[in-house]
């Protein structure tokens, strides 16, 4: 009951805390640059438990947290120039030449995982920015908060619908290699919430970036890409032997615990609305 309690108010306060966020783009990118910072660190940490690994864990941390606001600075027209990117990519090069004089064990092990916090955290994290500002027919930029949370709020929904079609009717695994507690019933249950929240975030939003049937489509793409993410993170836990990812969240574990979901859903949601634009 205790942890229930925890859990709970944890939670509130997880969601509360990117709802509000979303209202400012300076909140946003605050926020999101620390989650971007505290998952890696979070990551290379339990990278770093591994026999015959060594990731320096602040310089990837860093860069992570730079490629994010290097982003974001792109996106929102702070800069144009794409020279903004180039302090990262002496990052990169640097983590690389490194192993040269570390001596350490296995300098291959090294550069993967290393590499692996940057391509599986920092650029997915990075692409919440693609989706908050967006550019008329002008040509000038604004910050529109309803694509980006919407992916959250399917996820929160994806999660929810899941679990409770799933405590009822769940008979049926999904992935019981990786992922014993999901069922097919839970996700199609699950998805049908999300399509019912796509219709609510379409009627209830008046400027609507996305047509009805747009919306619809990023429901499920979110729905099938969240669920993989989610997988994704259990194969990492499993492949590890650990439970949790850490224990910064109470009653929810760790970063990636809390936002391993969106590490897909928010790449494929961008692939999405842009493979949207080019049809139209």
């Amino acid at each position: 009951m205790k942890n229930l309690i925890v859990r709970s108010i944890t939670g509130v306060f997880f969601v509360a805390a990117i709802v509000v966020s979303f209202l400012t783009p300076v909140g946003m990118t605050s926020l999101f640059a620390l989650v971007t910072g505290l998952t890696i660190w979070e990551f290379c940490g339990l990278a770093n438990g591994i026999e015959g690994v060594s990731v320096n864990r602040f310089i990837s941390t860093v860069a992570g947290v730079y490629l994010f606001l290097a982003v974001g600075g792109f996106c929102s027209d702070i800069t144009s120039s794409g020279a903004v990117f180039i302090p990262y990519l002496l990052t990169l090069v640097y983590l690389f030449i490194s192993e040269l004089y570390l001596k350490n064990a296995n300098p291959v092990n090294d550069w993967a995982y290393t590499m692996l916090s940057q391509m599986y955290i920092a650029l997915p994290f990075s692409t919440i920015n693609v989706l908050a500002f967006n550019a008329d027919t002008t040509g000038a930029v604004h910050f529109n908060f309803i694509l980006p949370l919407s992916v959250f709020i399917f996820l929160w929904v994806n999660d929810s619908g899941a679990y409770c079609c799933g405590s009822l009717l769940g008979k049926h695994k999904l992935f019981p290699r990786i992922s014993p507690g999901k069922s097919w019933e839970g996700s199609i249950g699950g998805a049908i919430f999300v399509l019912a929240a796509a219709v609510a975030v379409y009627y209830l939003h008046p400027e609507s970036p996305l047509s009805l049937p747009a919306w619809l489509g990023l429901g499920l793409v979110v729905v099938v890409f969240g669920t993989w993410g989610d997988l994704v993170e259990s194969l990492f836990k499993r492949t590890l032997g650990i439970k949790d990812s850490g224990n910064i969240l109470p009653g929810h574990g760790g970063m990636l615990d809390r936002f391993d979901s969106s590490l897909m859903a928010f790449p494929a949601s961008v692939v999405y609305i842009y493979s949207l634009t080019l049809i139209a």
